[in-house]
């Protein structure tokens, strides 16, 4: 004959292994086989773990390399996802813990009236050791465990793209300040040669050679670009403010010095690895909480199922506390529990439902950050190109801005235009020396922005061009 207790181990053995709800597959999403704006990529799967590298470097300079790493100890937001990141592992140790049993002990004293006794008083003292343990048949507490760890896993997902959002936004900051620099110089450059042309003016009328009106003309150009300059401390000082602020100090103990040199525009590679786009945080915060709202259907579809529960418990209860803890005082409770709602006015089911359609959200949220990621490549891509095209064009404007200048400037000097000329060629080469850096400022953070975009560090593909 068999053996019940042995065919009842086996059946919970078998029983433990099922769990309910469905299991989880990542959906598939629409992926190009290449980018419009950058040929020979491969399809892309997620891998945030990858590392990134020190991107910041390909700038080649020194005090934007030793500013970023600050982010990841000081930015606040940085801080604040670190922590978010204890919590949700917190949490998964907290539903790991439903797999043990619970031990408790209790010692308690009373002393109280029975109805059964006329005006009998009792005492009543009792220590005892409580045990209990429930099975998990259906996988509720495994698909809970399943959604704590996604949910931990996405919070990590979370820390990183919170850090890389803050060095990129530290990384852009510092290189519109770098060109706020640059401006700076080129109309301090500006100021002098005006003073310059303002001197020759005044001689010139000194001289009875040209009118009063030529030295206002000449002062007013001096004047409004020394005014444009001091309008360009307005967005240094906020930048400033900025950059402190990411890197957790008050604006206050925080200052950058100008430099002379702007940081050099890295080569961006045309046959990019798709194992960058892989390394984006959010697409993997994105399906993991995908993945956790799978498992929480389990955990729906469980409640539909009756719960099993071992209990145990002992101990020693007597009158006298003095005589507790003898042999003829103990008691003892050993027996299993099975629970089941057999009427919840449909609580159970749309539970379920809500489940579902959190499911369904979250696929559908993973699949547009996936279609956001590739469209700030493709965005980046095409602005760098475009910007590089428009820096061409621009460049041949400003050398022949530079040109009608000096002929300007020696035309006048030979008398033979009016000073109104040389205003128009001064305005319009300053103009064009201005555009010259707007667009180089442009092409750098549309490089930041591109490394964002792809996750971090590109240098792992080849450089083959511009």
């Amino acid at each position: 004959m068999t053996n019940p207790r042995a065919f009842l181990m086996l059946a919970l053995a078998v029983l433990s292994g099922c769990a309910a709800g469905p299991d989880y597959r990542r959906p598939a999403v629409a992926t190009p086989a290449a980018y419009k704006e950058a040929r020979g990529w491969k399809r892309a799967q997620p891998q945030d773990q990858a590392p990134r590298g020190e991107w910041w470097q390909v700038y080649g300079d020194a005090q934007l390399d030793a500013l970023v790493p600050q982010v990841a100890v000081s930015n606040q937001n940085v801080i604040a996802a670190a922590a978010q990141v204890r919590q949700a592992q917190a949490l998964l140790g907290s539903a790991r813990a439903a797999y043990f049993p619970t031990l408790s002990a209790g010692l308690s004293a009373g002393r109280g009236r029975a109805v059964t006794q006329a005006n009998a008083v009792s005492d009543s003292n009792r220590l005892s050791l409580s045990a209990g343990w429930e099975a998990d048949l259906w996988g509720r507490i495994a698909r809970s465990v399943e959604a704590s760890g996604a949910q931990a896993q996405a919070s990590s997902a979370d820390l990183r793209s919170a850090l890389l959002s803050a060095q990129a936004t530290l990384v852009e900051s510092y290189l519109q300040l770098r060109i706020n620099d640059a401006e700076r110089r080129l109309l301090e450059q500006t100021i002098a040669a005006y003073r310059r042309s303002l001197a020759i003016t005044r001689n010139q009328y000194r001289a009875g050679i040209v009118g009063r009106s030529d030295v206002a003309q000449a002062e007013t150009q001096l004047e409004s670009t020394q005014a444009q300059a001091i309008d360009l401390g307005v967005a240094r000082a906020q930048l400033e403010h900025a950059i402190a602020v990411l890197l957790g100090r008050p604006p206050a103990d925080f200052s950058l010095a100008p430099t002379g040199t702007l940081p050099r525009l890295p080569t961006i590679p045309v046959g990019l690895p798709a194992d960058l786009l892989e390394r984006r945080p959010d697409i993997a915060a994105a399906e993991r909480r995908m993945a956790a709202a799978n498992a929480q259907i389990g955990v729906a579809q469980a409640a539909y199922f009756p719960d099993l529960s071992f209990s145990a418990s002992g101990g020693f209860q007597n009158s006298s506390f003095a005589q507790l803890a003898t042999l003829p005082n103990r008691f003892w409770s050993l027996g299993p529990s099975l629970a089941l709602s057999l009427f919840d006015g449909g609580a159970r089911s749309a539970q379920k439902q809500q489940a579902l359609a959190a499911y369904d959200a979250s696929v559908a949220g993973y699949r547009q950050t996936v279609l956001a990621a590739f469209q700030e490549v493709e965005d980046n891509l095409a602005a760098l190109r475009i910007l590089a095209e428009e820096a061409r064009a621009q460049d041949s404007a400003r050398k022949s801005a530079a040109e009608a200048l000096r002929l300007a400037e020696n035309q006048y000097r030979a008398g033979t235009v009016s000073y109104l000329n040389v205003v128009v060629a001064q305005t319009a080469a300053l103009g064009a020396d201005r555009a010259s850096l707007a667009i180089a400022g442009n092409r750098l953070v549309a490089s930041v922005s591109l490394q964002k975009a792809l996750g971090g560090d590109w240098r792992g593909g080849a450089a083959i061009g511009e």
